[in-house]
């Protein structure tokens, strides 16, 4: 039989419409591109250029320039090789197929079974003018092969369904070598465990799950140990799943700790107090800082790493969703020359970034401003940034004390956590500076009554806060598989305006969202702004309910409740997810 990249094995009669590989003399995938008119020369020249910097496919840089999608892109390429194009979504695999070819094979050549057809293998790839290693396959299987196209996104998902993230390097490193034995002496596991975790699998196999976790938009890595097993989770849009690694990753778990610790530059011989670290990663020319937290578990040592994108710190608060009713009034609240300004909301909720996209807006050539954090998550350019270090006594009441007399006009904390960094950031608004910062409270008019509990007097506070946002982020609905439905009276919270339309989103689940119905998120947000009836309510040390009721009597107070369901009337969420942010307030 002729090598399956060859002219001959195309022309031959395909298998139950199924051709064979293509001819690798038929030029590249941006050639056939502008041959067929799918793009113009110069989107395939631009196209070409983020290709070079990012490295990326050339299919996903012209999608990602909003030129063509890479369906389309791949449709083009499978007419102009006359090879059926497969969404692999909609094929029902055949096990015993894709037994066929070993793990290592199929995600190095980025092609992967499908079924048996009239004697031959059919084997989705996104490349098909590959020449070499399509032979391989054959060989593997021991059966003639025909070539259908898929796109790459869609086939790696695939793959990794079948195979499990990183399945092939599992499967070297199980076939190179047995499990370490747990009886070794004490003097030399610390050398051993540096050698397996260098050793070139290893290290691969810890970046293929840490860059597949960019892929998939994940914020955390969970890495927890249990007795015979090593789960591997992402939390993505808020929402922990599963990764989807293969069963054996549970025998190198000691070697996937050490060589994170060995990115963080952690002692990887401590494994009975918890360490953090800090790892920096480049992906297609995307910088990520990765915060690692290692703490000891009854089976192991547990790692969590958060994901902090590089460029997040440069999104602006035009580009945070705020609608224009809170943007104004926040803008102009963060704009002032002293005061309080506080951002409240559960752990997760974004309240960082709205504090970096407000300090992006109010910083210039013309003010100073300095923040101490712990940790520092993200730079912003022009603003000057302390660590907290509890080793050295360095808190966040220490380092506002003394970054005072560094001439600050504008000062953010962190967060406020305890009375001294309170009364300290009081003091610094009445000396005339403007003071950011978070709260862990539940809703906008809590952020009074949690200062007036860590023993601020209600004249100082009333006098110095000048305006609290509190904010959740609500998944968005997929926007390739969401549909509109009429909305049922019973799944709307208690005081939800119905939409005008009487219509809501319904998520279905597709191949672009995981199968959950959203992708990414967006934020709801409620402002109080103080005036004189909200400062009335503090001074007598109302309720958090009192104060928000003056506040919504004055105008001064957009909830989230309302929020909520402005965005369910958009169909931008689900009345689940409305349901979810209004119960935490």
């Amino acid at each position: 039989m002729p090598p399956t990249g060859s002219t001959r094995d195309q022309r031959s009669d395909p298998p139950g419409g199924v051709g064979g590989a293509a001819d690798p003399a038929i030029g590249d995938i941006g050639e056939i591109l502008l041959s067929q008119g799918v793009v113009s020369a110069p989107q395939l020249d631009e196209a070409r250029r983020e290709m070079a910097k990012s490295g990326e496919r050339l299919e996903h840089a012209l999608a990602r320039l909003g030129h063509a999608t890479a369906e389309r892109s791949m449709r083009a390429l499978a007419a102009e090789l006359g090879l059926p194009y497969l969404r692999l979504d909609e094929v029902d695999f055949d096990d015993a197929a894709v037994a066929l070819v070993p793990p290592r094979l199929v995600f190095r050549m980025r092609a992967i079974p499908v079924r048996k057809e009239r004697g031959r293998l059919i084997v989705a790839t996104s490349d098909p003018l590959r020449a070499d290693g399509f032979d391989q396959i054959r060989a593997a299987a021991g059966m003639p092969i025909a070539l259908a196209v898929a796109e790459d996104g869609d086939l790696a998902s695939r793959i990794r369904e079948r195979h499990g993230v990183a399945g092939d390097v599992l499967e070297a490193l199980g076939a190179g070598r047995e499990t370490q034995a747990e009886s070794k002496s004490t003097a030399g596991e610390a050398g051993a465990e540096v050698d397996d975790a260098s050793e070139a699998s290893v290290v691969r196999l810890v970046n293929d799950l840490l860059l597949e976790a960019i892929r998939e938009r994940a914020t955390d890595i969970h890495i927890e140990p249990y007795e015979h097993e090593l789960h591997v989770r992402y939390r993505i849009d808020g929402v922990m799943s599963d990764a989807g690694v293969p069963a054996t990753i549970h025998r190198f778990r000691h070697a996937i700790t050490s060589r994170l610790k060995i990115m963080a530059n952690l002692n990887i011989a401590e494994k009975r107090r918890p360490q953090d670290g800090r790892i920096t990663l480049r992906s297609k020319g995307q910088e990520y800082d990765l915060r690692l937290s290692v703490i000891p578990m009854l089976h192991g040592e547990g790692v969590v790493l958060r994901i902090l994108s590089k460029s997040a710190a440069l999104a602006g608060l035009d580009e945070l969703g705020m609608p224009p009713k809170v943007l104004a009034p926040w803008a102009e609240l963060v704009a002032r020359p002293h005061g309080i300004v506080l951002v409240t909301g559960p752990t997760g909720s974004g309240k960082s970034t709205t504090l970096y996209a407000s300090l992006r807006r109010i910083v210039d050539g013309e003010v100073k401003a300095i923040t101490v954090e712990d940790p520092v998550e993200y730079h912003v350019p022009g603003v000057n940034q302390i660590q907290v270090n509890h080793q050295v006594g360095l808190d966040f009441a220490t380092g506002l004390r003394a970054i005072l007399r560094h001439d600050p006009d504008i000062i953010m904390i962190g967060e406020i956590r305890d009375a001294e960094t309170a009364n300290a950031a009081v003091q610094a608004s009445l000396t005339g500076h403007l003071v950011l910062s978070t709260l862990h409270t539940n809703d906008a008019a809590g952020a009074a009554t949690r200062l007036l509990d860590m023993g601020i007097e209600p004249f100082l506070v009333a006098s110095t806060v000048e305006g609290v946002l509190a904010q959740r982020l609500l998944r968005r609905v997929c926007r390739a598989c969401a549909t509109a439905r009429p909305v049922r009276p019973d799944e709307l919270p208690s005081g939800f305006a119905a939409p005008a339309d009487g219509l809501v989103a319904e998520v279905a689940g597709c191949r672009e969202c995981r199968g959950s119905g959203y992708r990414g998120r967006i934020g709801c947000y409620e402002l109080l702004q103080f005036d004189d009836a909200v400062r009335a309510e503090v001074m007598r040390r109302a309720s958090a309910a009192a104060i928000a009721r003056a506040a919504m009597g004055s105008g001064r107070l957009t909830s989230l409740r309302d929020a909520a369901a402005e965005l369910v009337a958009q169909r931008v969420t689900t009345p689940g997810e409305a349901l979810a942010a209004v119960k935490t307030a």
